[in-house]
Parts: structure tokens; C-alpha cells; sequence
């Protein structure tokens, strides 16, 4: 039997004042009910990660972002208990049409931005690891290959 994982993608709209946009979680038959985490969901088949990204965004928060806006920032192999493994790819992006609102409210119960240097404790894990990236790119570091590719939940 051939096993794929799921691949989705992340998108942190970053404001020019290093604040970034998190929507609070909705989802009352799952541990992640009430965390923060970035605008995000799964690549449908046949679908190339920039269209699922600009997808998600317009689904998720209603903002119209252009695929040659996104930046990509780095990508995770994950996976933690009760949650299929996964491949994250995170994309940055610091241009869009409109004002951020929920869309989704059976998905997502508020909008948020967050200075990058401060986000909330109740943050999704799977959100933090690509925010990480994103923070250090805020303040002006240069990002390395090593910190574009990460691993969570495989232990050993």
C-alpha cells in the first residue's frame, strides 16, 4: 500500500508594522478549539501550493492576495497524536486587497494581529514553527537554507 501524507499550506499576512494576521480556532470536536494559528488548509488534488495559498486566504479571512506576492519561508514534516502526518509549506505575504474577517465562522471564531515578537501563549504548535521563521524576517535576519526545512513531532 502507498502511503502520501496531507500537504497544506500557511499564510502569515504580515502588516508593514510587523504585526501578523491569526485566526482563533473553531472547532468544538478538537483539541485545537480556542488556539491561534495562521490562515491555513489543504491543497486539493491537482491544485499547485500558491493557488491552495490564495485559496485559503480568501476562504479563511476574505482578502484578495496576488500567487506572485507570496514568499515562501519555509516548509515542516509533521506529526503529532491524533493528527495525520503531514508536509506544511508557510508563505509570507505583505500585500492584499481588503480587510481581514472571518469567513468561516463554523472554522474560526476571531481574527487577530499580533506584533511577531509577541504572540499569543495559546498558539497552535503547527503555527509557531513557521512564525519562528517569519519573526527572525521581520527583525531583519537573514534566513539560512538549514531554517527553511524543519521537522515536528517524529521524535528520535
Amino acid at each position: 500500500m502507498v502511503y502520501r501524507h496531507l500537504v497544506d499550506v500557511h499564510v502569515a499576512l504580515v502588516r508593514g508594522d510587523g504585526h501578523v494576521l491569526l485566526i482563533r480556532r473553531r472547532d468544538s470536536d478538537s483539541r485545537f478549539d480556542g488556539l491561534w494559528h495562521l490562515p491555513a488548509g489543504k491543497v486539493e488534488a491537482g491544485e499547485s501550493l500558491v493557488a491552495a495559498a490564495v485559496r485559503e486566504v480568501a476562504e479563511e479571512v476574505g482578502v484578495v492576495v496576488r500567487g506572485e506576492d507570496l514568499t515562501f519561508v519555509h516548509v515542516t514534516h509533521a506529526v503529532a497524536p491524533a493528527v495525520e502526518a503531514r508536509v506544511g509549506v508557510f508563505f509570507e505575504v505583505r500585500e492584499w486587497g481588503g480587510e481581514p474577517v472571518v469567513r468561516e465562522p463554523e472554522k474560526c471564531s476571531e481574527v487577530g494581529w499580533f506584533a511577531v515578537g509577541a504572540l499569543p501563549g495559546d498558539l497552535l504548535d503547527y503555527s509557531a514553527i513557521g512564525l519562528s521563521v517569519i519573526r527572525g524576517r521581520v527583525a531583519g535576519e537573514q534566513v539560512s537554507g538549514g531554517s527553511c526545512f524543519s521537522v515536528y513531532g517524529w521524535g528520535g
